[in-house]
């Protein structure tokens, strides 16, 4: 959709100009969309690295690409440029234990139980709603954050699986399983 150029929208560094964010209430105010939660696993020198993630998204049908945003600073930031593929591992509804974990959040004594399987990209993690296998297109600069973009090799979707959703700072679910494809134009 084209906007008219009469509309009197200034362009976006006139705005930017002497503007402030506050960035708690940034992180509240995107946080008003609704996401999956997932699991971003990579294999360097031997070691498998994973990070819950929720900045994931589709990018490509042809050729089939998906982007995630890592943190610079964090673990996986570091060394991500190190990496030659990811997997992305779509949390279950009941996978919330496993998010709070490989996000960091986790106090009990023990990890909770999981297995990682060998698989394209990255590691894959079992009992997930759906995988994603990639390998590294490339890795843009994102503020704070670096943006991965991967080509995908392969893919794994478990029947019947409810996602598990992060919106407003808590883990959400969609209250019903659809059963029925929805088929959405545009992507």
């Amino acid at each position: 959709m084209s906007v008219p150029s009469s509309t009197g929208v200034r362009p976006s560094s006139e705005r930017a100009a002497g503007v402030s964010i506050d960035p708690r209430t940034f992180r509240q105010t995107v946080g008003q969309f609704a996401t999956g939660v997932t699991v971003v696993t990579t294999l360097i020198d031997g070691t498998i690295r994973a990070m819950t993630v929720n900045s994931f998204t589709g990018l490509s049908l042809d050729p089939p690409m998906v982007l995630f945003c890592v943190g610079k600073a964090t673990k996986t930031g570091q060394i991500i440029h190190a990496a030659g593929g990811f997997a992305v591992n779509v949390l279950r509804q009941e996978q919330q234990d496993l998010s709070t974990y490989f996000a960091g959040g986790w106090t009990r004594p023990a990890p909770p139980p999981f297995t990682f399987l060998d698989w394209q990209g990255g590691p894959r993690l079992d009992g997930c709603a759906a995988a994603i296998g990639c390998s590294i297109e490339a890795i843009h600069e994102g503020g704070d954050h670096w943006i991965v973009t991967g080509r995908v090799l392969e893919m794994y979707r478990a029947s019947g699986a409810a996602p598990l959703i992060f919106h407003g700072g808590r883990y959400a679910n969609l209250g019903a399983t659809f059963e029925s494809e929805i088929l959405v134009s545009g992507f």
